[in-house]
């Protein structure tokens, strides 16, 4: 016979007992600061297959008092991790207890197939997991690799520096895998070569230390570092963000751009295309780039940045940039043929010259000022803004030198006495571009071959060294301007 007077006094006895139990002495102060095993937590693996692989990483409790965190995934709909933080499993796992002067951990897993498409299974994958105690949060960077693919410099590069060398001869990357930019790459004391098809896919984002916050994903030409592009038409070279998905296509400034340093010179780039970074090309102090059938868009500032350089540029295309289509300052050589640029987005020109520069936004320690020779042939600058063309001179006027000839351009206020009024004896054979007139098929779908009613059909000077344009058509006896012949 079962005594149930036992059996209550029983269970009255065991929740007291929990009762007594209970902690009640948990630190409540917003001043707490756990430690980690790590920062960042690193799936280094590169998966071939489909598979999966645990880490961990350990949370302390310094004080002298026990704690309750939450840990959160940033995520947690349709991450590639998965959490267990003290028998707990994630997304979201509350009041955790960390005992004074302990520890807990937190297993993560992920599982990739990089068998499924880029869109889907991206080559850099990232996520966050968020320890929260008295209303103070921690991040814990996750980071995978979802493709199997040649990761430049390395899987662990994100916000570091790493050098390409190769004692003064050439590195080709003709590996059929694509080339990932994990980090900043320098390339010096080597030429990089890029064979017909070559995908360059470069991870960006915000990258902050103690002292500064950055831009990361750059490939850096030093003074004796080359760039040879080879692509054709057929097969161009692609250099863009790593983001594949659709809702990443049109996102400018993912990563930061090609950046020719100092006195790197014979870089050429040959059927390129450069697209959703910071800016395409930025040519320093004496630099010198050559591009050849070439495009340049979707940019969070300009196609190209260049001061002091020199450049040479046929048949290329540069659209949708933000600020300027091209920033030529502080002077230097430059050469374009049958190049169109579009600016529609702001209120900046598509080209400005300059043969100045400052050290400070107001120049207060004065600018420095070098010679321009600047030619512009059978070319198209459009855009939104009433000029499309802008002119700064700080220094004399024989030594700002700068010619169009047979091009469409876009002026208004650089006429005015006080600015350019002699700009059309520097401009032969232009069209000055009005609002009304037809000159691109859809520039508002970024077709920017011509109308067949465009101002630009058959005003261009024949060019014998230059047969065919952006796509391989062969130009007429009576070309036309731009990039495109009709």
């Amino acid at each position: 016979m079962v005594n149930y007077r036992s059996w209550i006094l029983l269970w009255v006895l065991s929740y007291i007992c929990l009762l007594s139990c209970r902690r009640d002495d948990y630190y409540t102060g917003g001043d707490v600061k756990l430690r980690f095993s790590l920062d960042t937590l690193r799936f280094d693996t590169v998966f071939t297959t489909l598979g999966s692989a645990t880490r961990y990483i350990k949370v302390f409790n310094p004080r002298s008092q026990p704690v309750l965190v939450d840990v959160t995934l940033k995520n947690q709909t349709n991450s590639f991790f998965r959490f267990n933080a003290d028998g707990i499993k994630g997304p979201v796992a509350k009041n955790i207890e960390i005992n004074s002067n302990d520890s807990i951990y937190i297993f993560v897993e992920t599982t990739i197939d990089p068998n499924k498409p880029i869109s889907i299974s991206p080559f850099v994958i990232e996520d966050q997991i968020s320890v929260s105690v008295n209303g103070t949060s921690s991040t814990i960077y996750l980071e995978a690799w979802g493709q199997n693919a040649n990761y430049i410099p390395s899987t662990l590069g994100k916000g570091k520096g790493a050098l390409l060398s190769c004692n003064f001869g050439e590195r080709t990357w003709n590996d059929p895998k694509p080339y990932v930019i994990y980090g900043i790459l320098i390339i010096d004391s080597c030429k990089l070569v890029l064979p017909p098809g070559t995908r360059i896919y470069v991870h960006g984002g915000v990258v902050r230390d103690s002292l500064t916050a950055y831009n990361d994903g750059l490939l850096v030409f030093n003074k004796d570092g080359k760039l040879d592009s080879r692509g054709t038409i057929d097969k161009p070279v692609i250099i863009q963000g790593d983001r594949l998905e659709k809702e990443y296509e049109d996102v400018k400034s993912q990563w930061v751009g090609l950046l020719f340093w100092q006195l790197s010179r014979s870089n050429k780039l040959s059927n390129t295309i450069i697209k959703n970074s910071i800016y395409g090309l930025r040519i320093d102090s004496l630099a010198d780039v050559s591009l050849y059938n070439c495009q340049i868009y979707n940019t969070g500032g300009p196609a190209i940045i260049a001061r002091q350089s020199k450049v040479y540029a046929e048949n290329c295309l540069m659209y949708d940039n933000s600020n300027y289509g091209m920033q030529l300052t502080y002077g230097g050589d430059y050469t374009f043929n049958y190049c169109t640029v579009g600016s529609y987005e702001g209120q900046n020109e598509s080209v400005v010259l300059t043969d100045f520069y400052c050290s400070d936004p107001l120049c207060s320690q004065g600018a420095r000022v070098y010679r321009l020779n600047a030619n512009f042939t059978n070319c198209i600058f459009a855009g939104s803004d009433k000029d499309e063309v802008g002119l700064v001179m700080a220094g004399e006027k024989s030594a700002f030198k700068y010619k169009f000839t047979n091009c469409a351009v876009k002026v208004d206020e650089l006429l005015l006495p006080k600015n350019y009024p002699d700009f059309f004896d520097n401009c032969i054979s232009c069209i000055n571009i009005k609002n009304t007139d037809k000159l691109f098929r859809n520039k508002n779908e970024n077709n920017y071959r011509l109308d067949s009613l465009s101002v630009a059909l058959g005003k261009a000077t024949p060019n014998v060294n230059i047969k065919y344009d952006l796509s391989g058509n062969l130009r007429k006896s009576k070309p036309d301007m731009g990039c495109f012949e009709l």
